[in-house]
């Protein structure tokens, strides 16, 4: 999806053309903006069909899923009925965050293959760990844990023909006797079969920088949450653009990250309802972040 952007100036005419060119981030063969659905938990739920039609006519190509469970699925509908809504509207999950955290505790790997199941037939290239719960992340030997239960399910989904990926919040920013659970997830996963979704709104308000994480950790960062700060209150989240993020510095930085999928995530604070909200974000990275 993401290629380096290519000047080959050969006349004073192709300058002309570059100069006149606005500044953007990359290029991209196509365009492919991508939704985190847990932005609309509260529309899904009651009309997966209508707030589907409403993220395609948003202007987004690809959706990363959120809250499947064995009992429920997706909202009530299999992955099968889930996927045939997904491409009448010219949607791909290309991702999917599964919450693991019974694997994730105590290594039962009833849900890992649930979600390994659900993500093959969506056919998702990424089965993305979204959150580990508290008791489970207190210190150093618990994201050891972590990390053994990440190269295992990491090893079921290459069987599977699926790459497994690990999104942070704030918390892994902590340091247990000098280094972040960030560093240790990092640093002993398997650089060959782990990679990283990395939220970006979450790195900033823990007070680190994203490009310093590029820069540390090259090619580690497969995907993007493009989430935006609001600016009179950090704990809020507003539409791309509106926010305190130097979204353009980051997305500069893309080739370094090897980031191949973003998506746009809002959790809260919409303006002035979530489907207004996501149509601004998307129409931001459209015309000031991207080449199409």
């Amino acid at each position: 999806m993401v290629t380096r952007r290519n000047f080959l100036l050969h006349t004073s005419l192709a300058t002309a053309a570059v100069l006149a060119m606005p500044s953007l981030a990359f290029t991209m063969d196509k365009k492919e903006i991508g939704l985190q659905l847990y932005t609309l938990r509260d529309e899904l739920p009651a009309n997966v069909k209508g707030t589907l039609e409403k993220v395609a006519a948003a202007g987004f190509t690809t959706v990363e899923t959120y809250g499947f469970s064995i009992k429920d699925q997706f909202w009530g509908l299999s992955p099968i009925e889930l996927k045939k809504i997904l491409d009448k509207n010219g949607l791909k999950a290309v991702s999917g965050h599964y919450n693991l955290g019974s694997f994730l505790a105590d290594g039962n790997i009833t849900e890992l293959k649930a979600a390994i199941e659900a993500a093959t037939i969506l056919k998702t290239e990424y089965l993305t760990i979204p959150w580990v719960d508290e008791p489970f992340r207190q210190n150093i030997a618990d994201y050891k844990v972590i990390v053994s239960r990440l190269n295992e399910a990491a090893k079921m989904c290459q069987k599977a023909g699926l790459k497994l990926a690990y999104h942070n919040h704030d918390f892994e920013f902590q340091k247990h006797d000098g280094v972040t659970g960030y560093e240790i997830l990092l640093n002993e996963t398997d650089k060959n079969a782990v990679y990283f979704e990395l939220d970006l709104y979450w790195v900033v308000r823990s007070g680190n920088n994203p490009l310093q994480l590029f820069e540390n950790n090259p090619g580690r960062f497969k995907m993007w949450h493009v989430k935006d700060m609001d600016k009179l209150n950090p704990a809020l989240n507003t539409e791309i653009g509106s926010g305190t993020i130097d979204f353009k510095t980051i997305f500069e930085a893309a080739k370094q990250s090897d980031m191949n999928h973003f998506f746009v995530e809002q959790e809260n604070n919409f303006n002035p309802n979530p489907f207004e909200s996501i149509k601004r974000s998307c129409d931001f990275i459209s015309k000031s972040l991207i080449w199409k």
